[in-house]
């Protein structure tokens, strides 16, 4: 019994998973090292908020219904399933261009397109909007008011995202 109560208290005060008694951070990493490909480049939420917000355009690349329920401040949506060359064809090729998903897989596959189109300063945000609200960053509707709705995309995507109010 002892036993039993001490494991469920290392658990609550550690935020430790009780199947490999690992700490869900270090699982989630996991998670995205299978996810990214070394040939695309990521960058860190740290970094992006030192960069001129001016000078970089934002990218969710989600679909319309998850966008509309919250997205990262003045990011464009441009959609998974439908994403199309053409809706960006007017951005220069030189600018630099963030893109973010749930976690970071859709963002990386539109990443590589746009690469291989030849934009030339492309990253995908490391961890996706699951790690911009897991790091305590808002979040805005389509009528850019703060929300705490997070899409998860799938259900079983929800384990990732300790904070916000997970929406599906």
């Amino acid at each position: 019994m002892q036993s039993i109560l001490l494991a469920s208290l290392l658990y609550f005060f550690t935020g430790l998973h009780c199947d490999d008694c690992r700490p869900i951070d270090s699982l989630y990493k996991e998670e995205l090292i299978k996810i990214y490909k070394p040939t695309i480049p990521t960058i860190s939420i740290q970094e992006y908020l030192r960069m001129d917000t001016d000078s970089v355009l934002v990218l969710d690349t989600r679909e319309k219904q998850e966008y509309q329920i919250s997205h990262l401040r003045y990011a464009k949506n441009t959609g998974f399933i439908w994403f199309d060359m053409r809706d960006i064809y007017d951005i220069p090729k030189d600018k630099v261009i963030i893109v973010y998903s749930s976690m970071g897989d859709r963002s990386q596959r539109i990443a590589e397109m746009l690469i291989r189109a030849g934009y030339k300063k492309v990253y995908n945000l490391y961890g996706g909007i699951f790690e911009w609200v897991n790091q305590g960053y808002p979040v805005y509707t389509r009528k850019d008011v703060q929300t705490s709705q997070i899409h998860i995309y799938k259900k079983n995507l929800g384990v990732w995202l300790k904070r916000g109010t997970k929406v599906l």
